[in-house]
This record gives structure tokens, sequence and C-alpha cells, in this order.
């Protein structure tokens, strides 16, 4: 085989960087585009449920548009006033926070490890700490300030989702891009439905236990717990901060220990057993691109792209791996089981 030019992967590498260097730049564009995509895929099963039973696809429509608004607007209206109530009271909550820097410390000194508490303060910073989801939260509810352009993009993927495949097939390439795009498609859809519902029971389930504990807003951390949910390996852990440190403030250390345990046992029971047994081992990604992936998309499109790493790197897996000359990227990304097959 003819071995290609040194220039050609260089001209290639900065394709991809100018490429990446227009995405983020565009970001403002594209992140309301792929959050619309994904919501839409979200949605697309109860719409096609709708039209298998035979309603007209306006009634469709309107059904599952109509719902999901409701189910927004409810969940905005619940942690809007959680969110304000809890930045009101974070100073007072971080203050009692700091009361057991001063047990670290005393702790420490019997040690011969000399601290103070506002060396402690400085580097593990509790104000910051606590109000880091609420943030994120924050930050994912400016994302909708063009609800609206939003909505449209969602309304019009789906009246668009029975047709696309037939225009596909009328361009002539038929074996070729419609695999691809089935193939696509597919496993995208499948994994953002049974990962939304993962999510939605792990956000119960917190829901529940911290309501039994006593924990102050509870519903809000079940929504955080929802949506970092998305997030691979590191979701659960950052999702479980807040709730851990407002308990410790409101009920102490042994509660604190308690809502700890709860949120290891629903990582466990959910992330560990539950979900690979309901989603399989179907996406073909390494544990490491995985992680990586998070920061990547992170960085490039900032919470959007963490919560839609995994969709994103498995489409972009998908399509490196139908090209002859892209295939040996994708099977750097995947997991080993091909290697093992050898």
């Amino acid at each position: 085989m003819k071995k290609k030019d040194i220039s050609y992967y260089f001209i290639v590498m900065a394709s991809i960087i100018i490429v990446f260097s227009g995405i983020k730049s565009a970001s403002e564009i594209i992140v309301p585009f792929l959050l619309s995509l994904f919501l839409a895929i979200i949605l697309l099963p109860s719409y096609n449920f709708f039209n298998k039973k035979g309603l007209p696809n306006i009634i469709s429509l309107l059904l599952v548009i109509g719902t999901f608004v409701l189910i927004l607007l409810l969940v905005a209206k619940l942690i809007g006033t959680s969110i304000t109530d809890f930045n009101a009271n974070i100073d007072s909550y971080s203050e009692k926070l700091t009361e057991y820097y001063v047990y670290i410390v005393n702790i420490t000194s019997k040690v011969s490890i000399e601290l103070s508490v506002n060396e402690l303060s400085t580097i593990i910073n509790s104000k910051e700490m606590m109000s880091f989801a609420t943030k994120i939260m924050h930050n994912m509810g400016s994302m909708f300030t063009n609800s609206f352009v939003v909505l449209l993009t969602i309304i019009f993927m789906l009246l668009e989702s029975s047709h696309f495949k037939a225009k596909i097939e009328l361009i002539g390439e038929k074996n070729e891009m419609i695999s691809h795009l089935d193939k696509i498609t597919s496993q995208i859809k499948e994994y953002m439905f049974l990962k939304t519902l993962i999510s939605f029971l792990t956000g119960v389930t917190v829901w529940i236990s911290l309501s039994i504990v006593g924990t102050d807003y509870a519903f809000l951390w079940a929504v955080v717990a929802f949506l970092f949910n998305f997030i691979p390996n590191i979701g659960s852990l950052i999702a479980a901060v807040p709730a851990v440190l407002l308990t410790l403030v409101q009920f102490g250390v042994i509660d604190a220990i308690i809502v700890s345990t709860i949120y290891i046992f629903i990582n466990i029971i959910i992330g560990s057993i539950i979900e690979p047994k309901i989603m399989g081992k179907g996406l073909g990604i390494s544990t490491l691109v995985v992680f990586l992936s998070l920061i990547f998309w992170g960085w490039l499109l900032g919470i959007v792209g963490m919560l839609l790493s995994i969709p994103l790197t498995i489409m972009l897996k998908i399509i490196l791996d139908n090209n002859h000359n892209t295939r040996w990227i994708s099977i750097l990304l995947g997991t080993d089981q091909r290697v093992k097959a050898k």
C-alpha cells in the first residue's frame, strides 16, 4: 500500500482544528440546535406512538409538545422557587459548614499537621461547593432563553421525522446513506430514551430518599440528580455533593453519612446493575474515551456538551467507522471486545 505524504496528515489535522474552532465560535447557534435535536429524539417515541394509534400528525404533535411544555413549566416553577430560596440562604449555610473546619483543624493538629481555618476555607470553598450545582442549573435555564426557537425547532424536527428517510431514499444512494443514517439514529434514539428513563428513576429515588431524611429542597436535588446522570462517570458524584453538604449543615455528620450512603447505594443499584442490564454493552466506547469525551465536549460546547457527550461520541464513532480511511480512529475509540475476539 502506498504511503501517503506526511503533508496530507498535517492538512487533515489543520482542517480538524479549523472545524472545531468554528464550532466553538458558533456555539451560541450550535448548542440550541443540538439541544433541540436530542430533545426531539427523546420525544420521538411518544410522537410515533400516537401516530400508530391513528391520530393525525397535528393532534399527535399537540399532545406531545403540550405535555412536554407543561412538565417543563411545572418543574421550572418548583425548582425556581427552591433555587431562589437556596441562594438567599447560601451564606448562612456556608458559615455553618465552615464551623466544621474547626473540628478538622483540631483533628489534624493531633497528628502534627498544622492547618488554619482560613487556609482550609481557601482550599475548600464551602460556598462555591454548595452553589456549584445551582449555578449549573442556572446555566441550563439560560439555554432556554431562546425557548421559542428551541420549541419551534423541535416541532419541525418531529414533523419532518416521518418524511426524512423517504427523502434520503429518493437521493439514490440507498445502500450506503440509509444504512449509515439508520445506524446512527437507532443507536442514539435507544441510548437517549433509555438514559432518560434511567435518569428519571434516579431522580425519583433521590427525591423520595431525601424527603424521608428531611433534607431541604429535596425536589431540587432530585432534578440535579436527573440531569447530572446524563454526565458519565462523575455526574452522580457531583450531584451528591450539595445534598450531602446541606444535610451536614442541617442535621450533622450521622445524617450526612446516611445521605452519602443513599447516593452510593443508588449509584450501585441503578448505575452499576440496572443500567447495564437495560442498555447492554452496545455503545462500544471505552471507559477512557467516555471520560475524555466528557472533557472535550464540555470544553467545546459547555454544559450541554457534557450532558450530550456520549450521544455525540457515538455519532462521531459511527461516522468514522463507515469510512475506510477513518475506521482506525473508530477502533481506537471502541472497547476491547473486537481485540478479544481476535
